[in-house]
This record gives C-alpha cells, structure tokens and sequence, in this order.
C-alpha cells in the first residue's frame, strides 16, 4: 500500500509540475511579450520628446550636443542621431562606446530600408528608430537605443519570482496531497491489509473505523464480513472438534475411502484393534495397504454395486482369530455425486464368546440336569413295574434314587450359588479373622474323606497366627472345594500339601497334590462352567462341574488371584494370592 501511495502521489505530482511549468513558460512568454511593449511605447515616447526637444532647438544642424546628452541622462537611454546617409552626429549615453560594427550595420539596414518607424532587437539592444523632420523636411534619423541585458535582468527577475511563486504552490500542493492521500488511503491500506489476513485465515484481523464517510463504510462492511467469517469459522472448528471427538471415541474401527480409492480416514479404534499406524494408511491406495482379503473384497462390492454390505469377517490378527461384524455403506453427495464409501467394523468376538459360552452353559446344564433325572425316573419305573416286591432291590434302587437327587439338589445350589455371585449388588461379609484357623477348619472337615483313599494331608506354615481381611465362610468354600478336588483327582496313597506364605501385604496359600495333573492346553478352561478334566471320575465322585468358577468368582470378589500350575501324572499346585488388607 506503500507502494500504492508513492505511486499516485509521484503521478499526480508529475501532472501538477507539468501543468504548472506549461503555465510558468506561457506566462513568462506573456510576460516578455507585455514587457516589449511596455518598452517599446516608452521608446516611442521618448522618441518624440526628444523630437521635439531638438526641434526647439532649431533642428538637427543647430542642437547642442549637451541638449542630447542631457536627454540621454534624463531618459536613461542611448540617443543617436544621423544624417540622411548614416552619418552618425550624434551619439549619447553611458553605451555610447559598446557600439560596434553590428549597430551601425542595423543602422544602415533601418536607413536602407527607409521606413518612418521601426522597432527591433538584436544580440545587444532593443531600439525604436524613426525619422527627424524640420519644417516638413527630412534631416535625418533619431535611434532610442536599451541594452538587451536590462531587459534580460528585468525578465529573469520576474521569472524567479514566477517560479517561486509557483515552487511554493506546488509544495503547498505537495503537502496537501500527501494529507489527502494518506487520509484516503489508510482505509484502503487497513482493508486491504485484513483482506490479506484473511485470505490467509486470520479472521481475527479487524480494520480501522474512523472518520464517517464513504471509506468508514467499506471498513464498516469488511469488519461484519470478517466477524462473520470468524464466527462461521469458530462454528465449524468446534463442529469438526465435535465429530473428531466423536469419529476417535467411536468404540468400532472406521475406514473412509475416497471415490478414487485413498483412503482418507482411519479412527483410533481401528489403529488399536488393527494394531497399525496412520502413517501406513492415509492417502494411499487401499489395495495396497488393507492386508485381510476379506476386507478388500468388502470395499470392491460396494464400489461396484454402490449399495450397503453387511458381512462377518473372521480376521487372524496377530496370533489372535477376531470375529467382527463390517457394515460398509457408499457416499453419495449432492446431484448423486459418488464420494467413496464408509466402512465400520464392530468387534463382536467377545458377543460370539459369550453366545458361546451361553450355549455351552445350556447344553452342559441341560446334560447335567438329564443324567440324574433319567437315573431317578428309570428307576422309579422300574420299581413300579414290580421291583418293589424284592426288598433288597427296593432299598438299592431307593439309594440310587436318593444319591441322584443329592446330586440334582447340589448341581441346583451350584447354579444359584453362582448366579448370586455374578450379580452385581453382591457383598462379601468382611472380618478379621486367623487364616491358619480356616485352613486347619477345612483340613479337619476333609480328614476323612482323604483316609478313605489312604492320602496323607499336610499342613505347613511359619507362623500360627496370620490375620487377614475378608468373608470368612466364603474362603472356607474356596479352601473346601480346592483341597476337595485335590483329594478327589490325587490316586490312592497320593499326597495333598497345603502351605500358608506370608509377605508384606498379601498372603500366598498354595494346594498342592500329586495327582492326575492337567494338560496345559486345558489349564485356561478349567475355571469354566461344567469343564471337567476327567469327566468320568469327576461325575462319580458327585463334582458339578461348576466349583473351580466358583472359587474363581470369589477370590476376584476379595480382589485377590489364581493360578495353576500342572504336569500330567505328577500334579497340580493352586496358588492363592490374597490382600491382607481389604483394599477399597
């Protein structure tokens, strides 16, 4: 806008000097030409006094040259008179001796010439010239001669003052102009300014509003356009900040790909579940870069059929198979524009697990609710086919009967104790009680049961007392059920070992038999519902399948943990970590 102000104001001073010096050459010119005529009226006036002066005198033959010479003083003029030939008579004036060859040729060329008057210039003079009668009779010429350089002075003089005079307008001009045009301006310098801040995004930039007028107006308009833009900005930041947040905290993978096949989007969903980066993904071709054929077939059908696909894709990622639902949909945009399509990927691994497990738990509960129930009522009809006759068969049928409903009673309470378990409101009954009591409790309760098998029960730990926080009767079923199960898989003359590890803050209790032990491809489902390592020996030995779930539910109910270790044929150890202090 500099620039912009130098410019107009060189331009307009540039005419402003031209017209000016126009101006001061005619008007010098005017000048020049009023001042030779001034002169040449006053040599024509003088000329004629002087005329008359000699005439008095009685002519030019008579006059003294004193008369001449005081005239020549007088009038401030050199006076020079001829006879008809061009002789010079008389010849005064303080430039009497600056005559040389080429006024007395201008002399001879005005004799020649013979005219009554005449005026010119030359190099050196301005004269008027004319001829002296007396008595109506010709004696000879009169020449009024001024230097040329008076006039010279007297037109330089006023030329100066000319040029003075208009130096000073066209400053004056000058600094009037500048004010003009820097007042003008500046609104333009300052919109233009926040067009340029705008143009490169700062919608905060806003323009001076002075003076009221036309340009108060133009920075008037440009301050709504920029608070509306800043406002229609702001409204759009926080729009794209709105559906960012929204897109990145999206549980499901999403993958945006253009009309030409880029993709353009990838949320942190995805990255997380695809375990890749962003920088592998955007803007590149998405054959090139989407690994699971399942996907790429998936993109290919909604490119060709432009409708939404809906499909199950089982993915292998990393060592992990996933199951996940891909809902894929075309963009369309305004007049039926294609802009690429929207894929969102739903893992739905841990539904299908659960629908799993679901159907395990109905098929498991409906196998174990059927086995005693088909027991009872075989033998009840048995019975009352005739059986009830032999009284030995009736008391052993009888035995039956009640062994299988003890069984379906335990199997029911196994269920509702587990289901009270998983609901959500459950609380544990917290005291501070001896762990070494519960343990040496349990070991007395189970005593007989491992002398049937002829297996020897151990119990070792450093100290006698060792005080922990928790629900007493529930670890009581946690320790009843692991050392149970350790004396029921240990075979005959086998070993249970039970030990009490005391640290700072948690307590370790550890079972340990040497049992039938369990395969590790087996270790991670034994918590299960109504898995069995040995179904056989567990359904004769009364087990229902559900109570390692049970102790796991309880253990992770007093924020403790467990784990197994087992090799077939030598054993398994269950190791129980427990808060000594309850943490809330």
């Amino acid at each position: 806008m500099v620039k912009f102000q130098s410019k107009l104001l060189s331009s307009l001073l540039f005419i402003i000097f031209v017209v000016f010096l126009f101006i001061s050459l005619v008007f010098a010119q005017l000048n020049k030409k009023s001042y030779t005529q001034v002169y040449d009226e006053r040599l024509k006036r003088e000329s004629l006094l002087v005329s008359k002066a000699i005439e008095k005198e009685g002519g030019i033959d008579s006059v003294d040259s004193s008369v001449i010479k005081e005239y020549s003083k007088m009038l401030d003029l050199q006076i020079t008179i001829t006879d008809n030939k061009g002789s010079i008579l008389f010849d005064e004036g303080d430039m009497g001796k600056s005559i040389d060859d080429v006024h007395i040729k201008k002399i001879e060329t005005i004799i020649k010439n013979d005219a009554n008057a005449m005026v010119g210039s030359d190099s050196d003079f301005h004269y008027y010239s004319t001829k002296f009668y007396n008595q109506n009779k010709q004696q000879g010429y009169l020449f009024l001669s001024i230097k040329q350089s008076d006039l010279k002075e007297t037109y330089k003089q006023l030329n100066w003052m000319v040029h003075l005079s208009l130096g000073i307008s066209l400053f004056i001009i000058f600094l009037v102009a500048f004010k003009l045009i820097y007042r003008y301006t500046r609104p333009f310098e300052s919109a233009t300014k926040v067009a340029a801040d705008l143009a490169n995004g700062n919608f905060h930039a806003r323009t001076y509003e002075g003076q009221i007028d036309e340009t108060s107006e133009l920075s008037s308009s440009l301050n709504t356009v920029a608070k509306k833009m800043q406002d229609m900005v702001k409204a759009q930041e926080i729009q794209q900040d709105r559906l960012g947040t929204l897109i990145e905290s999206i549980g499901s993978g999403l993958l945006l790909i253009d009309s030409r096949g880029y993709i353009n989007l990838i949320n942190k969903a995805y990255k997380d579940i695809f375990n890749v980066h962003s920088s592998d993904y955007l803007y590149k071709l998405y054959y090139k870069v989407l690994e699971h054929r399942e996907i790429t077939d998936l993109v290919e059908e909604i490119f060709m059929t432009e409708h939404k696909v809906v499909r199950e894709c089982v993915l292998q990622i990393k060592d992990e198979k996933k199951i996940f639902q891909a809902y894929g949909v075309p963009i369309i945009g305004a007049n039926d524009v294609w802009m690429g399509i929207l894929i969102v990927f739903h893992d739905i691994t841990e539904i299908k697990k659960l629908e799993q497990i679901r159907k395990d738990f109905v098929a498991n509960v409906s196998h174990e609710l059927k086995t005693p129930i088909t027991s009872i009522k075989g033998f009840s009809e048995t019975l009352l086919d005739g059986a009830l006759e032999n009284k030995e068969t009736l008391v052993e049928f009888l035995k039956i009967i009640l062994k299988e409903s003890d069984r379906l009673q335990q199997l029911i309470q196994d269920l509702l104790e587990l289901s009270k378990l998983e609901q959500h409101g459950f609380t544990l009954n917290q005291e501070h009680f001896n762990i070494i009591d519960v343990l040496d409790e349990v070991i007395k309760i189970l005593c007989k049961k491992a002398q049937t098998k002829d297996l020897e029960i151990t119990f070792h730990s450093e100290k006698e007392n060792i005080w922990v926080i928790g629900d007493r009767s529930r670890l009581i079923q946690v320790f009843l059920n692991l050392i149970s199960n350790a004396i029921s898989y240990t075979p005959n003359g086998g070993k249970v070992e039970v030990s009490v590890l005391e640290r700072k803050r948690d307590v370790i209790i550890k079972v340990q038999d040497t049992g039938i032990g369990i395969e590790s491809s087996e270790i991670h489902r034994i918590f299960e519902r109504f898995y069995r390592v040995d179904k056989a020996r567990s359904r004769n030995s009364g087990g229902t399948g559900l109570g390692l779930a049970i102790v796991k539910h309880l253990v992770e109910l007093h924020k403790g943990s467990i784990q197994v270790e087992s090799q077939v044929g030598k054993g398994t150890t269950f190791s129980i970590k427990l808060k000594k202090e309850f943490p809330y």
